[in-house]
């Protein structure tokens, strides 16, 4: 077969590869959108590649978004919030993974969309009253520290305990892989509190100042995802007072579930905004690189291989789309949204290596762009619950 028997299309000046808005955003959403967008270009992209390189992300970033709202979308207007809904954290998890720091996205989600929900969701009006305005404004950095050693997608494994002890709780234990753990300021802990319960019985979610005495982080070198913090915890008789348990009692492991839904839809945005960056960079590779007497982009192969990357992209982000819009109306979307997580990662691999590989030896070097992209991507099959547990989860739906 002649690679080159059609005539390529005109190389243009590279512009930013935009996929279509889908019917679902409102134009509150579009609006918040372009907010975003600005702020990246102009306060994150600047200086990511130092926040790569120092191994956090500034507190002031944190508070600059709290500033301009971004912050508080999933949380009631009475504690500073906006509470725009599932949609609105799928514009932003999209948004901000166009950013292609994987780093910057993960630490900003977990904090708005992963960890803070519980509180919302689940909170006493005094436990709102007492952390979600300092949350929204970004001054206090929030984290969930449910992934244990032994137990991550296996939530109902976990091993951490808290028992009652007069007026305080005393939590033993540890986790690991926590995000936000090592610089930030609050933890959602998960922990056992009827060690008689079998599974998901007898969990609890705990609301955790970070300074308590006898909590210990040592932060984790990763394989990408650099500018974000992730620390193993220890926990040795922290005490916490009765009013720190969250939610009911021995009822967390179903909160967590909860919780869950909004993580994979977050998932799926930053898989479509990374998918998008990673098309655009290569882009602006092929149709500049110059090779066979001429750009890259006029091979016939070249061109077919991107084609195919943008329409597996466009198709997970429509199926993204469609589960958050499912949520956004409160309707059971437990399996659409395991098909988010399921499909969604596992298409932004794919579109990742064929990017890197148009870009050549170029691709594998440490400080371009598309290899970044391709170490941060890795994770996104196994955070948030694996690719086989959630195809489980649509199997057991059929």
């Amino acid at each position: 077969m002649n690679m080159q028997a059609r005539e390529a299309p005109p190389v243009s000046p590279a512009e930013p590869f935009r996929p279509a808005d889908p019917p679902c955003l409102t134009e509150e959403l579009r609006l918040m959108r372009d907010q975003v967008r600005r702020f990246v270009d102009q306060e994150v992209l600047p200086h990511a590649d130092a926040w790569e390189k120092e191994g956090k992300i500034p507190r002031p970033v944190f508070r600059r978004m709290g500033e301009l709202g971004f912050l508080g979308m999933r949380h009631s207007p009475d504690y500073g919030g906006t509470d725009m809904g599932p949609l609105a954290s799928m514009v932003f998890a999209e948004e901000l993974a166009r950013s292609g720091y994987g780093g910057f996205t993960s630490s900003v989600l977990v904090h708005t969309d992963m960890s803070a929900c519980h509180i919302t969701l689940r909170g006493t009006p005094e436990q709102k009253a007492k952390y979600l305005p300092a949350i929204i404004r970004g001054e206090t950095v929030c984290s969930i520290a449910v992934t244990e050693a032994d137990a991550g997608s296996d939530v109902a494994g976990l091993r951490t305990r808290a028992a009652r002890d007069g007026d305080h709780w005393v939590i033993n234990g540890s986790k690991m892989f926590i995000t936000n753990a090592f610089y930030g300021d609050l933890l959602i802990v998960a922990a056992r509190t009827d060690p008689g319960a079998k599974g998901s019985r007898g969990i609890s979610l705990f609301i955790v100042e970070r300074n308590l005495p006898g909590i210990t982080a040592t932060k984790l070198d990763k394989h990408g995802w650099l500018c974000s913090d992730t620390a193993e915890l220890g926990f040795v008789d922290v005490r916490v007072p009765a009013d720190a348990l969250l939610g009911e009692e021995n009822r967390g492991f179903y909160g967590i579930m909860e919780t869950f839904q909004n993580e994979r839809i977050c998932i799926g945005g930053i898989c479509a905004g990374e998918s998008a960056k990673a098309i655009e960079f290569t882009l602006d590779y092929v149709k500049t690189r110059q090779a066979f007497g001429g750009p890259l982009w006029n091979q016939q192969g070249v061109r077919l291989k991107l084609a195919l990357l943008a329409s597996k992209a466009a198709a997970a982000r429509q199926l993204a789309y469609h589960a958050a819009e499912l949520a956004s109306l409160g309707q059971d979307c437990i399996r659409e949204v395991s098909m988010v997580k399921a499909l969604a990662p596992e298409v932004l691999q794919e579109v990742v290596h064929g990017c890197l590989q148009l870009h050549g030896g170029t691709g594998y070097m440490r400080g371009t762009p598309i290899e970044r992209m391709v170490r941060d991507a890795r994770i996104l099959t196994i955070g948030g619950g694996a690719t086989e547990v959630m195809l489980e989860e649509v199997a057991k739906r059929m």
